[in-house]
């Protein structure tokens, strides 16, 4: 299945096809990605590479090492593959965090696939995707809906990619969503969101008004320093292994 936007309309640009394993890869944003389509392409439809075996400017499909139910288009090095895609752009591009599985995001992917009643039946936000880790989890968990949303056109490709390498469907967003509350979603999950003071300064106060709405809020990070251990109604620590 194609994945859709917010709202159920498919990304209107930059949509590129390949054939792999007989089946019609689509990967899609809402502007235009310069050389990220035929990287992501050759890594959907070339047999799957342990790290370091292909070029360091290159993305492979490989399994997430604590999530190995999911496959990730992953960067050989993140910072050779950003140099690569600014050269490609011609401008200063965000660093792609898509292109890597961070260990927030694996904890919580971990978590939602270990405790599935956590996300099934409801309707599951996941903000500041990335590669769409937490949001493929989310949907093999069996979720009644996940929205995948990131501002990042980069990143809205990847997770484009991503989602049909693993055959889950999900709803896909761009919009800047943190000065809202969630819109009514049943969950929302976010992995590595609070890794820079000024961003963990705008996500936190969203996750609170959404858990004000009644909405449930599930945080993977690091024990980073912007992540509050107190001071949450509810909030409850847990260590995945």
């Amino acid at each position: 299945m194609t994945p859709r936007r917010r709202g159920g309309e498919a990304s209107p640009v930059a949509t590129a096809a390949a054939e792999t394993k007989d089946r019609r890869i689509v990967v899609r944003s809402d502007a235009t990605v310069p050389g990220l389509e035929p990287l992501v392409l050759y890594a959907l439809s070339t047999p799957e590479r342990a790290t370091g075996t292909a070029s360091i400017d290159r993305l492979r499909l490989a399994p997430v090492p604590l999530v190995p139910e999911v496959r990730l288009v992953m960067a050989e090095d993140a910072i050779i593959l950003w140099a690569r895609l600014e050269a490609e752009a011609g401008h200063v591009l965000s660093p792609p965090f898509w292109a890597s599985a961070w260990t927030g995001g694996q904890a919580l992917a971990r978590y939602i696939l270990d405790h599935p009643d956590t996300v099934a039946g409801l309707h599951v936000l996941d903000v500041a995707s990335g590669s769409g880790l937490v949001a493929i989890a989310a949907a093999m968990a069996g979720t009644a809906g996940v929205t995948a949303n990131d501002i990042d056109p980069y990143s809205i490709a990847a997770i484009s990619a991503n989602a049909h390498a693993n055959g889950v469907d999900l709803t896909l967003s761009s919009s800047d969503l943190l000065d809202g509350d969630g819109d009514g979603v049943d969950v929302v999950l976010t992995g590595d969101a609070l890794y820079h003071p000024p961003v963990a300064a705008r996500m936190l106060p969203f996750l609170a008004r959404v858990a004000a709405k009644g909405g449930r809020v599930l945080v993977g990070d690091p024990d980073r320093a912007t992540c509050p251990m107190t001071g949450w109604s509810g909030w409850r620590p847990t260590r995945c292994r």
